[in-house]
């Protein structure tokens, strides 16, 4: 499986987020630069984790984004996809195809199953621990630099 650039964008501003001291806001304009991501991204990003409650982002002076404890906490694997988009969406899709193993075919169970371990395999995983060392230290150094 290979991940979206949405969703690779949203993750580093976890990331980043969840080194960040509590009740510390960054603004989106400086997070889109210390991860390298336009800015477009990163605040499309920003809104769609604020909308499952994972960062409070507030506009304006004295604004910026936070993590929330729901983010500090939250599953790796509901993170990621939330940010995919799953909506039960095959990862291969057979309609309209004019497959002759189509009636008994069972590719689609096989993928469906990997795709669903997949995904519990990152809920063994919190944003949280995704930001302990060495990445702490990492990210740390790229808001001084």
């Amino acid at each position: 499986m290979r991940l979206t650039g949405f969703s690779d964008v949203g993750l580093r501003i976890l990331i980043r987020l969840a080194v960040q001291e509590d009740g510390h806001r960054i603004s989106t304009r400086d997070i889109a630069d210390e991860m390298q991501v336009s800015y477009a991204h990163a605040t499309k990003a920003c809104a769609h984790l604020s909308s499952h409650g994972w960062i409070d982002a507030d506009r304006g002076r004295g604004g910026g984004v936070t993590l929330t404890a729901a983010g500090r906490t939250a599953l790796l694997g509901d993170v990621v996809r939330s940010l995919e988009g799953d909506d039960d969406t095959e990862l291969v899709d057979c309609s309209g195809l004019e497959c002759p193993l189509r009636s008994a075919c069972r590719l689609r169970t096989a993928l469906a199953t990997a795709n669903e371990a997949f995904y519990a395999s990152l809920n063994t995983t919190t944003v949280a621990a995704l930001a302990q060392a060495p990445t702490r230290a990492l990210v740390l150094g790229l808001t001084t630099g």
